[in-house]
């Protein structure tokens, strides 16, 4: 046996399930976390606009692409916009940093070099609050089996 010394997981500003039950019993093990999906799936990549989207774009299945869903979506990465322009960085960047600000147990498989402030993370926070995303990130066949969206798992997380 060997423990377990790390979990690969989405997590991003506008997919947050993993902070209520997974990421407190991470920390309370001392297993660390690789963040991957920072971006959503270039949603919130400050490049993402509707007509991006191509028939064969595999996010077109998602709700968080479709409809009224991507319009407040879109919306949330204009705020985010907002608080990237101030510290002179891309959403992208911003989003990024945001994900390693949140612990030093947290890495993330695209790192910047940006850090940020008290005050910077309070406007990110204003911006894209938790549950702020509009629509699941993936069909409800495929959101039952993730323990990330869960109010508890299976796993007991």
């Amino acid at each position: 046996m060997h423990p377990i010394c790390d979990l690969q997981i989405e997590y991003s500003l506008i997919s947050r399930g993993i902070e209520k039950n997974i990421l407190p019993a991470l920390r309370e093990l001392g297993i660390g976390l690789t963040a991957y999906g920072v971006l959503s799936r270039g949603l919130i990549s400050g490049h993402w606009s509707k007509a991006r989207q191509g028939e064969q774009d595999f996010r077109c299945a998602s709700p968080r692409f479709q409809g009224e869903n991507l319009e407040k979506n879109l919306r949330l990465v204009d705020r985010l916009r907002a608080v990237a322009g101030a510290k002179g960085i891309s959403v992208a960047r911003l989003a990024i940093a945001w994900v390693l600000a949140q612990g030093d147990d947290i890495v993330a498989l695209a790192a910047p070099d940006v850090e940020l402030t008290a005050a910077d993370l309070t406007g990110i926070a204003d911006a894209v609050p938790p549950d702020a995303a509009a629509g699941a990130r993936y069909g409800a066949q495929q959101m039952h089996s993730l323990d990330s969206e869960r109010e508890t798992s299976p796993s007991g997380f």
